[in-house]
């Protein structure tokens, strides 16, 4: 369906995000490193209480819910699929602060399926030493094409961050989902960057 010129209602209890994918066809130049004590931890087979946890801790300000929602036996599935793998960013203290999760499972082609930082790292740097290291995973393969999606329920300078990564936008969506505040699947009180409309 196309959604027509101008203005469409949305029902109250949804909400709506502009969904962006950026792809990148060859590695970009090498981005120095911001200072840190920054450390990244591949898990393996990641336990799903680990995961959703840390998920929340770095995802839940932006509504990051499909982990959430999706039922033990579909994220253990997916998660454990052996060409997909997940990181953890751990901090100068051994904190785990930030989640990387790479998806090779389309032959020659790369999908950052989850990326962020918590935000107690936001500023700090973290997130560049992050992609520096998705980068450089993601290209050591054999792919031609790595790729991820945002939206306007993530953080407002995550579209900019990826742009100056390397990424090129290439295809926009618009995303149309229950309320996530309204049923319990995340506090009342995160993403106040979302009008709450019951």
């Amino acid at each position: 369906m196309i959604l027509p010129d101008g203005c469409s209602d949305i029902p109250a209890g949804k909400v709506v995000a502009i969904v962006t994918h950026l792809e990148m066809t060859a590695r970009p130049a090498p981005r120095p490193d911001p200072p840190g004590g920054w450390s990244l931890r591949r898990v393996e087979m990641p336990p799903l209480d680990w995961f959703r946890d840390l998920y929340r801790r770095v995802g839940e300000e932006w509504l990051w819910v499909s982990r959430i929602r999706m039922a033990n036996a579909e994220l253990a599935s997916h998660l454990h699929s052996p060409r997909l793998e997940v990181y953890a960013l751990v901090d100068a203290g051994g904190e785990e602060e930030g989640l990387l999760e790479l998806d090779f499972r389309e032959p020659g082609q790369c999908e950052i399926v989850m990326f962020g930082i918590t935000a107690k790292l936001v500023g700090t740097g973290a997130g560049r030493w992050l992609m520096n290291r998705a980068l450089e995973i993601a290209w050591a393969r054999p792919i031609e094409r790595l790729w991820l999606h945002t939206c306007t329920f993530d953080h407002p300078a995550a579209l900019a961050f990826y742009q100056r990564s390397g990424f090129r936008a290439c295809r926009r969506q618009i995303e149309v989902t229950d309320d996530p505040r309204l049923d319990g699947t995340v506090p009342r009180d995160v993403a106040k960057h979302v009008p709450l409309i019951e």
